[in-house]
């Protein structure tokens, strides 16, 4: 069963999406099938896009379910969005040779489109700002000389790479030629980040700040309040 807020995420982060130039989206279900929801809803989307260079890949694998959380859990209690990702890289890696960038979008999230366009020319790693995260107004990279040299994060600040999921993109080459990088269910809490970024670059060094030395924000961390349904 889909939840609740589902299709109004979709259409909210779609409306957005519908507006970048050459972009690719793969939406995976955490599902053991395609439901006729998410179907449906792409195929009307696909009759509104803009340009002609927008394209989406449907997918679908199911959390299993001793890792899945049930409805009192909290939300951090158990690894999200960890088989879906590594499905998301298992297809870009068997049916694409083209060059790109890949960001790991969140359907709850609220972007600028100015996000997209500045992690177009990535080298390796780009990173950014994320507002309204890890108990910060702004969680972000701190930058001297045009070099990231550390992070403000406040949450497990120890983290190799302290930075939220959606404050990175990878350029897709790196993808394809680290093809055994991958995220993992059995990494501590908050370290799916710096799990994944460790098998493909070396250190901070290596990262790219975006945004305006990492001074704007273009993406921010917020949540859809699940409703208090009575019928």
């Amino acid at each position: 069963m889909s939840q609740p807020v589902q299709e109004a995420e979709l259409t909210r982060l779609s409306h957005t999406l519908l507006l970048v130039h050459n972009l690719h989206w793969i939406i995976v279900e955490d599902s053991d099938r395609k439901t006729p929801l998410v179907q449906q809803f792409l195929q009307r989307i696909s009759r509104m896009k803009i340009y002609d260079n927008f394209e989406y890949t449907h997918l679908n694998v199911e959390t299993p379910k001793t890792f899945k959380t049930n409805h009192r859990d909290p939300n951090w209690l158990k690894p999200r969005g960890v088989w879906q990702r590594n499905e998301a890289l298992r297809w870009l890696r068997e049916n694409t040779t083209e060059k790109g960038i890949v960001y790991f979008g969140d359907d709850d999230n609220t972007y600028d489109l100015r996000l997209f366009q500045e992690m177009r020319n990535t080298r390796k790693v780009s990173v950014f700002p994320v507002g309204l995260v890890g108990g910060l107004m702004v969680e972000k990279p701190l930058i001297e000389n045009g070099k990231v040299i550390g992070f403000n994060s406040i949450w497990k600040p120890k983290r190799k790479f302290p930075i939220d999921m959606s404050g990175f993109a990878i350029n897709s080459q790196l993808i394809i030629d680290k093809n055994d990088a991958y995220f993992s269910p059995h990494v501590p809490r908050g370290y799916q980040e710096t799990h994944l970024l460790t098998q493909l670059i070396q250190s901070i060094d290596e990262l790219e700040p975006k945004a305006d030395s990492c001074t704007k924000v273009f993406v921010w961390h917020t949540r859809t309040e699940m409703p208090k349904l009575k019928k």
